[in-house]
């Protein structure tokens, strides 16, 4: 059959709207604090070759990287004519496709009259795969086997049946087996939501239908995506910024170097200026860092189009394997996101160069992990992971924003009642950090404040942080942004902390407190507007 636009519309939109479905059954679902009130985990339709179609609202650097993942199981790793209609494969290996360890992404099939007609995906961060620290965010592995339990492709459904081996494997390897294993059922159920959506569009409009439509919609965004980079000026563009250390070398940063070349309708990425690849955990493989640059350049056209893997066709990159952004195994790479956060930032000073309306300064480019392990007397555990956030950098037109999450990651925050409920632990203050945000025209954002008291008599405290000596960069004259803080309160004294820092014993009574970063400012401080830096000291936003 021969679709019209509008019944491509409604498809593109149905699947969309599968996809939404999917996240919101994850939601509803999960168990554990960092999937259902951190909310980090997202959900996507892929037609019957891999390619991402649709996604829903959630993590950049999970959502341009599935795709990948799924390409790479299909072409290497699972026998695509035995992946049947009621299989579901899973797999959290970053050397597979995948991205690091906490993140397990599951995959099914989906067939309509014995045709695959599409793909549909799920993917969590659980709150523990095992390794050296509660969380499995440790700042001190030095190769990927200390970094947890890491799943090969393998079959979690087969043929509708659980594998209770490989269940079995999981909940022998980790804290918390209840928790992981929960929100382990919510990716199952939320794959079997988006596959019946599926199946009822392809029960409108056939096999062909869907595959035709799926075609079609990719080629549409690679056309929306080559007219809006056409309309960049051409030229090659480079920009550094850099991360502070890997947690073992301390005294050596690591470059993010990119050069953008535009040429007519296509961009080029080389990253070959990028550092090797870091003893720590610094690391990232080749799907994580092009996720970063799919991303900035879908920032930096000027009209929105529909996020698929139409868009990345103009797109191509170069990261010769051993380098910070292409790391070859065994590499630890669980502080991945760090690397993704800063070529973003490194993407961003390069495109201001060809579009400078358009890019704001440099947001805070980094997650800011950190992992409280209580222990009770009766030997029971309870896991915490928090990933906190700064201030978004200033716009040409606008200041930025207070804390808020941006970049690679859309997170939310886990609500201070929800923590205190759950664990013996008391946020003592959570508020906005005065003098954060980078001066200029335009005030960068401001990072945050968070302190955790310990309630326990037992606690193990993990941090894996980067921007403590790197500030966000301003543009245009503006200022930087603060760096982050990390202090330990004891007895009165206030210690200072390593910012990568592996299973801290903690006493009852004592405090963690955590600055992050705000944004850089956007052009000229002197330019401010009087009434504007009037505002900013009423507001406490200057101390």
């Amino acid at each position: 059959m021969t679709l019209g636009p509008i019944e491509i519309e409604v498809i593109r939109n149905a699947l969309t709207a599968a996809a939404a479905e999917m996240d919101v059954t994850v939601w509803r679902t999960s168990r554990s604090t960092i999937v259902r009130e951190l909310l980090d985990y997202s959900t996507a339709v892929f037609d019957a070759e891999g390619n991402n179609l649709a996604q829903s609202a959630r993590i950049p650097s999970h959502l341009n990287s599935m795709s990948h993942f799924l390409r790479e199981l299909l072409d290497k790793w699972v026998d695509v004519a035995d992946w049947g209609p009621d299989d579901v494969v899973i797999s959290n290996d970053p050397y597979c496709g995948g991205q690091h360890l906490p993140d397990i992404t599951a995959f099914k099939p989906v067939f309509h009259e014995g045709r695959r007609i599409a793909f549909v995906g799920t993917l969590c961060h659980h709150i523990d795969v095992g390794g050296l620290v509660a969380g499995s965010y440790a700042a001190k592995a030095i190769e990927i086997f200390q970094e947890g339990l890491r799943i090969p492709p393998v079959k979690l459904i087969e043929k509708g049946v659980r594998n209770e081996g490989v269940w079995a494997m999981i909940r022998q390897n980790i804290r918390k087996p209840d928790l992981l294993l929960g929100d382990l059922q919510s990716q199952i159920a939320s794959l079997e939501v988006g596959a019946a959506a599926l199946r009822r569009l392809a029960t409108r409009y056939g096999a062909d239908g869907m595959i035709e439509a799926g075609a079609r919609i990719l080629d549409m965004s690679e056309a929306a995506m080559r007219a809006a980079i056409g309309r960049m000026p051409d030229g090659t563009y480079e920009f550094t910024d850099w991360l502070d250390d890997d947690g073992i070398d301390l005294d050596k940063p690591i470059k993010l170097h990119v050069a953008v070349t535009i040429t007519g309708e296509t961009i080029s990425v080389d990253m070959s200026g990028c550092s090797p690849q870091v003893q720590g955990p610094t690391n990232a493989t080749l799907a994580s860092s092009n996720a970063a640059v799919m991303f900035a350049v879908m920032c930096a056209c000027d009209e929105p189009f529909a996020a698929n893997a139409g868009c990345y066709r103009p797109i191509s990159t170069i990261a010769p394997e051993g380098l910070v952004v292409n790391a070859r195994h065994p590499a630890p790479v669980v502080h991945r996101i760090a690397v993704t956060h800063r070529l973003l930032n490194a993407m961003f000073g390069a495109l201001h160069q060809a579009v400078p309306d358009r890019i704001p300064a440099a947001y805070y480019g980094n997650s800011y992990v950190c992992t409280f392990q209580t222990v009770a007397a009766d030997a029971k555990r309870e896991v915490l992971v928090e990933i906190e956030i700064g201030g978004t950098g200033a716009h040409p037109r606008k200041d930025g924003v207070n804390a808020l999450s941006s970049g690679m990651h859309n997170n939310s925050n886990i609500p201070i009642e929800m923590i205190e409920a759950q664990a013996p632990l008391t946020i003592t203050r959570y508020e906005l950090l005065a003098n954060s945000g980078g001066a200029g025209k335009r005030r960068g954002g401001l990072g945050l404040a968070r302190e955790w008291r310990i309630d326990s008599p037992s606690c193990f405290f993990t941090a894996n942080m980067d921007r403590f000596v790197h500030a966000p960069y301003g543009l245009a004259g503006g200022g930087p942004a603060a760096v982050g803080r990390l202090v330990l309160l004891r007895d009165g004294v206030e210690t200072p902390m390593p910012p990568k820092s592996d299973n801290v014993p903690l006493r009852q009574g004592d405090r963690i407190r955590l600055e992050t970063s705000g944004g850089g400012g956007f052009g000229d401080p002197a330019q401010r507007d009087p009434a504007a830096a009037a505002r900013d000291r009423r507001l406490g936003y200057v101390a």
